[in-house]
């Protein structure tokens, strides 16, 4: 929500970060514990799926505000926004990949499971309104800002063929992964329970 806007000139708005993280997913033995509870299963098809059933476009938020913008403020270690709530200036830094990224064109938003990935494991039978809701979710941890390389890197696969480039950052991608499939009751297939279970292994 953006609450604490002041001018900095005619055009710029500066916005202070004290506006929480990235929901902090559920902790390595909650993690655990819900990986055994997964529905475990062969994936979907991908008849009928397309990007629009999820994303039509990006829902808003608060004022000009949209989710992507709000992600953008929020993960940004330094931000500035016109008075429409696009970026004009800001400083991130990427969990996936540790890049420090110092424009928005550098910065995508990624879903972390991909929408494609969650239409195969049982958001086909879902609602769009539904699945617009899971696309645009800032109380879950499925929206990250990260670079645009390691986003592209990643497209739909999930941790069986892609996991982040920074092997320290495994424990929390994989205990968000398992938050957001148990909460929307999605499935996994065994050898995505495989690559999760031994994501975990890095938590110590």
């Amino acid at each position: 929500m953006l609450t604490h806007l002041w001018p900095v000139s005619a055009a710029l708005l500066i916005v202070p970060l004290a506006v929480p993280a990235l929901p902090e997913p559920a902790s390595v033995s909650d993690a655990r514990a819900r990986l055994k509870q997964l529905t475990v299963g062969r994936p979907g098809s991908l008849a009928g799926y397309s990007h629009a059933r999820f994303m039509p476009e990006w829902q808003e938020q608060e004022g000009p505000c949209d989710t992507r913008e709000v992600v953008l403020r929020r993960d940004a270690l330094s931000y500035r926004t016109d008075l429409e709530c696009r970026a004009v200036h800001g400083r991130w830094h990427s969990p996936y990949d540790g890049m420090t990224l110092t424009s928005e064109t550098q910065i995508d938003v990624d879903h972390l499971v991909p929408l494609s990935n969650a239409w195969r494991s049982g958001a086909d039978k879902w609602s769009d309104a539904r699945r617009h809701a899971f696309a645009n979710d800032l109380t879950r941890p499925e929206l990250i800002a990260v670079s645009e390389r390691a986003n592209v890197a990643k497209g739909g696969r999930s941790p069986i063929t892609w996991r982040p480039p920074r092997r320290d950052y495994w424990c929390t991608y994989a205990r968000a992964w398992i938050d957001v499939k148990h909460h929307y009751r999605l499935r996994v297939t065994a050898n995505e329970r495989a690559a999760l279970a031994h994501m975990l292994r890095t938590c110590g």
